[in-house]
């Protein structure tokens, strides 16, 4: 189903070991609003949702699984200088004393990711809206995550993250027009 490019869908660089920038991009590694959420979310509903669609849910996943891969990298690079006492002072020493530096699906207060974060009601219009309101979410929180951010380099990475987010919202929401229309389409049996 999947053909894996060994590269990141979008450069990453970062200018600096900053691991408080890295606690605040935590959130969108493995938060509710976050990269994993919105990938099991697109991928689990896909199964319920009508065939004229269904591709949308598959390719958005599946871009969002390498979001996931782009976060994940920016962690990394923002805290693989960093000492045990620079971990401690952005609020990463729990994180550091149970992983070491390995990533761990947790939000930025340390709660780990839940299976609540993923909606699926069945329902094919109220999934897509579900979908609407995460991608804005996500958007948002990128925005936020930017505003905090002095690096320049990064912030680029996370611009094309936020931007990306805003194009899955457009589909989502062409999306719920083709059901609309099919929905109030007469049928002839």
């Amino acid at each position: 189903m999947w053909y894996y490019e060994k590269k990141l869908q979008y450069p990453v660089k970062v200018s600096t070991c900053n691991p408080m920038l890295a606690k605040f991009l935590i959130e969108q590694y493995g938060g509710a609003d976050g990269e994993l959420a919105a990938a099991l979310r697109y991928m689990n509903q896909r199964y319920t949702i009508p065939d004229k669609v269904v591709g949308l849910l598959t390719d958005i996943a599946t871009e969002e699984f390498s979001h996931l891969e782009m976060i994940a990298t920016m962690i990394y690079k923002l805290t693989k200088d960093a000492t045990p006492e620079m971990l401690k002072e952005a609020g990463l020493g729990d994180h550091y004393v149970n992983h070491d530096r390995a990533l761990f699906y947790q939000n930025s207060s340390g709660v780990p990711f839940t299976a609540t974060y993923i909606q699926a009601k069945g329902d094919p219009i109220a999934d897509l809206y579900e979908d609407i309101a995460a991608e804005e979410k996500a958007r948002a929180t990128y925005q936020w995550i930017i505003d905090l951010s002095d690096d320049t380099d990064l912030n680029d990475s996370l611009k094309f993250l936020r931007e990306r987010e805003i194009v899955h919202s457009q589909r989502f929401r062409e999306a719920v027009e083709i059901l609309k229309d099919d929905r109030d389409q007469k049928k002839v049996f």
